[in-house]
């Protein structure tokens, strides 16, 4: 069984017991997450049970998916260099994306 999820923008494909990388939802609208915590998404846009396949306009009625918060990280380091040439400008700088790792435990069709 899989769904397909909408978070941060972006779509993922999940199935229980997989770990993915998200945009931050930790302190968002203010709660601080703590290792452990249970996260509902509930724009499921597609779930799927090997035999039906149940696709949304835009949403999955009723269908959620739930996952355990397992921590906060950063991505590795973008650089941005920007130069122009004969007028002795160069500058190089970085960016680090924060990210909320999560464990999907249960998908509600």
């Amino acid at each position: 069984m899989f769904a397909v999820i909408k978070t941060g923008g972006k779509q993922y494909r999940v199935s229980e017991g997989d770990k993915l990388n998200i945009e931050l939802v930790n302190g968002v609208r203010g709660d601080i997450l703590e290792e452990g915590d249970v996260i509902t998404f509930s724009e499921v846009l597609l779930v799927d049970d090997g035999k039906k396949a149940t696709v949304g306009t835009p949403f999955v009625s009723g269908a959620s998916v739930e996952a355990k918060f397992v921590e906060t990280g950063k991505r590795d380091k973008v650089r941005i260099q920007k130069f122009k040439s004969k007028s002795n400008y160069a500058k190089v700088t970085g960016h680090r994306q924060k990210y909320d790792r999560v464990e999907i435990t249960k998908i509600k069709a």
